[in-house]
């Protein structure tokens, strides 16, 4: 299953030259990192990241994270998946840039 982080591109840009994402901002505060699942991510653009452009839509397979994502209970009891551990870049199947579309939401590629 593949599970998607929404990210501003500098930041994954600079984890792929260390070779280690700890996460955006909310993710350290929070102890973990946030992801969401493809029916998730959509509201997830909206509340979190109206607006916002210069973002990546990165595609994780949930069997490369291991014990470390957890499943837990969020907006509206929704489970939703949270890696516990830092996120090896190379452990993304996909990073493709989240636009803005002429209305200001985010344009989703098929997920």
């Amino acid at each position: 299953m593949l599970i998607y982080k929404i990210c501003p591109a500098a930041l994954w840009r600079q984890a792929q030259q260390d070779g280690i994402f700890r996460g955006a901002p909310v993710d350290l505060a929070d102890g973990f990192i946030h992801f969401s699942t493809a029916a998730q991510v959509g509201e997830t653009a909206a509340k979190h990241f109206a607006g916002q452009g210069e973002l990546l839509l990165i595609a994780v397979d949930t069997e490369r994270l291991g014990g470390a994502l957890k499943w837990e209970p969020a907006r509206g009891g929704a489970l939703f998946p949270h890696l516990y551990a830092p996120l090896d870049p190379a452990q993304a199947v996909g990073a493709v840039p989240l636009p803005l579309g002429d209305d200001g939401t985010h344009v989703f590629p098929p997920l």
